[in-house]
């Protein structure tokens, strides 16, 4: 009993910690993302398709890089990687608030690339690594700080944005090395592998896997089911990054970019607390709604209702529901999937494809909306077709059963998400 509670109170403070770098980097980044395409537009005068080329460069950097680092989080250790991370995007956001010429912009955005790939394994490792008691609630926490300081972040930018976009960047820049002390903070061995409901013996030992980048990925291509489910939730990285870019591409201003952000985030923190109960996000289910949700805001900003301040927030409520559902969803499913001791690279690999994915989407988005109104609205159709799309290919696959049972499970179980059980759980202890 003595050392359950030791357990338990050791995932609380990596949660707690896990919860406090969010906040930080999350504040800081959200200031200066959101304002960062009015900046480059009106500020640094480049023209769409150039923007749109530099965020998807970012992208591409990210989660290219996200297939090799992936791996290397579970040799190196989520911690030390965090704070490298952390650094990184200090430096990136700092270059992005003082450089005025396109190839200056260029290094901050591989440098911003680089922390986002090494971050995001390193955060979300320590969460998959808690009991599966406190995974959930840790997550949900972790997400539910996130969009909290989504709505917070647009605000700050736009206060300091009156100063300058030089001020947003250095105060972004500030957080994130907060953030990278706040690391420092983890307890060694935290969460090194899940804790049984049971036992405090860790359900896989806490060993790193064997073998280099190569070998990881070689293992995880193999996991029919994880590829299955890495394969229909791609389009869930596009989906989300492009909410933030076709707004400000549309022509909005500061403000109702402000409005729009705060919004989308408000309602996507408010799914969070339901998606944590009783496994609902790893219902097939749920990943199904996001996309239809993201797919139905696209929609009404390709029929031009985003054009009025109105129709701009039921948009952002669209957007944000999917937002809400489909984060929790993906990072249920992988943790379910993953073995402890590879959980870096299952997510290197689902980002490495969701990252090429979202680059192409990008950089398309970013060449329909230099052709005018026509360009845009082709662009946020084709969001929208590719939401629905998918949405539908998955339910019409796992309804009449396409697939082993393994691969339908990939997404939570059977096409209607149940009769759940240990039985089904893959990838569990394996």
């Amino acid at each position: 009993m003595t050392s359950i509670s030791a357990s338990d109170h050791g995932d609380r403070h990596t949660v707690a910690v896990v919860v406090a770098v969010q906040a930080a980097i999350s504040l800081g980044y959200f200031a200066a993302m959101s304002h960062l395409v009015v900046h480059l537009r009106e500020d640094l005068g480049l023209a769409a398709g150039v923007i749109g080329l530099v965020l998807a460069l970012r992208n591409l950097v990210q989660h290219t890089l996200s297939l090799p680092v992936g791996v290397l989080v579970d040799v190196l250790t989520p911690v030390r990687t965090g704070i490298l991370a952390c650094l990184l995007r200090a430096v990136g956001f700092a270059l992005l608030g003082t450089v005025s010429s396109l190839p200056g912009v260029v290094v901050a955005a591989v440098l911003l690339g680089t922390g986002g790939a090494m971050f995001h394994p390193a955060a979300q490792s320590l969460l998959a690594g808690l009991s599966e008691r406190r995974r959930a609630r840790g997550y949900a926490a972790y997400a539910m700080t996130l969009q909290v300081a989504a709505v917070v972040g647009p605000a700050l930018g736009l206060v300091l944005l009156n100063v300058g976009y030089w001020l947003v960047a250095l105060t972004a820049a500030g957080l994130w090395v907060c953030a990278a002390f706040l690391f420092s903070l983890v307890r060694h061995g935290a969460s090194a592998a899940p804790v049984s409901a049971v036992s405090a013996v860790p359900a896989v030992p806490a060993v790193a896997p064997r073998g280099g980048v190569v070998s990881g990925v070689r293992a995880v291509l193999r996991d029919r089911a994880f590829m299955w489910f890495a394969v229909m939730s791609m389009p869930t990285m596009l989906l989300a990054d492009q909410a933030a870019v076709v707004v400000p591409l549309g022509g909005a201003e500061a403000g109702a970019v402000t409005v729009f952000c705060c919004v989308l985030a408000m309602v996507s923190a408010s799914v969070q607390p339901w998606c944590a109960a009783a496994g609902r996000a790893e219902r097939p289910g749920v990943l199904r709604a996001g996309m239809l949700f993201a797919g139905g805001g696209y929609l009404l900003l390709a029929t031009g209702v985003g054009d009025r301040l109105v129709g701009l927030v039921a948009v952002a409520v669209l957007l944000g529901l999917a937002d809400g559902l489909m984060q929790p969803a993906v990072f249920r499913t992988l943790a379910r999937l993953a073995p402890p001791t590879r959980y870096g690279a299952y997510l290197g690999v689902r980002a490495f494809c969701a990252g090429l994915f979202a680059f192409a989407g990008g950089i398309a988005v970013g060449r329909l909306f230099e052709w005018g109104a026509g360009g845009a609205a082709v662009a946020l159709g084709g969001l929208a077709l590719v939401a629905f799309g998918t949405a539908v290919v998955s339910w019409v696959l796992f309804r009449w059963g396409v697939g082993s049972r393994g691969e339908i499970s990939a997404l939570g179980g059977t096409p209607w998400g149940e009769g759940r059980d240990e039985g089904t759980k893959v990838g569990v202890g394996r």
